[in-house]
């Protein structure tokens, strides 16, 4: 029995913000690892810079888990290195962002409740 039929999608959080950034890129099509570091630096403004070690250590331990996997599908040869491998968010990686999103938003809201909603910071 691998690890994600015996833990439902809760149980495997609070996840990284690495693993939470992966997967979020993944949420929208296949990319290589080159291209995921690239999107989460740009997206969080340069505050996460995904070195080599804590990129493909998440990746492989999110494939481990079954949150993503390798694709088959490759770009036009000529327009990618046949070195790169792709990945795809899986369907249970999509329950487990789902799980994570959902316990942010409940701490967002608890955090409200306590000091007041914060302007743009």
């Amino acid at each position: 029995m691998s690890t994600r039929d015996q833990c439902a999608a809760g149980d495997l959080t609070p996840l990284s913000p690495a693993v939470f950034h992966i997967l979020l890129s993944l949420g929208v099509g296949e990319r290589h690892g080159y291209a995921l570091k690239r999107e989460i630096a740009l997206r969080t403004g340069g505050k996460l810079k995904l070195g080599p070690g804590m990129l493909y250590g998440s990746i492989n331990k999110m494939l481990e888990l079954g949150l993503i996997e390798e694709s088959d599908a490759r770009p036009d040869p000529h327009l990618d290195d046949e070195r790169r491998r792709y990945y795809r968010i899986t369907p249970y990686g999509r329950k487990v962002a789902l799980a994570e999103a959902a316990r942010m938003r409940e701490l967002v809201q608890l955090a409200a409740t306590r000091f007041g909603v914060p302007k743009h910071a």
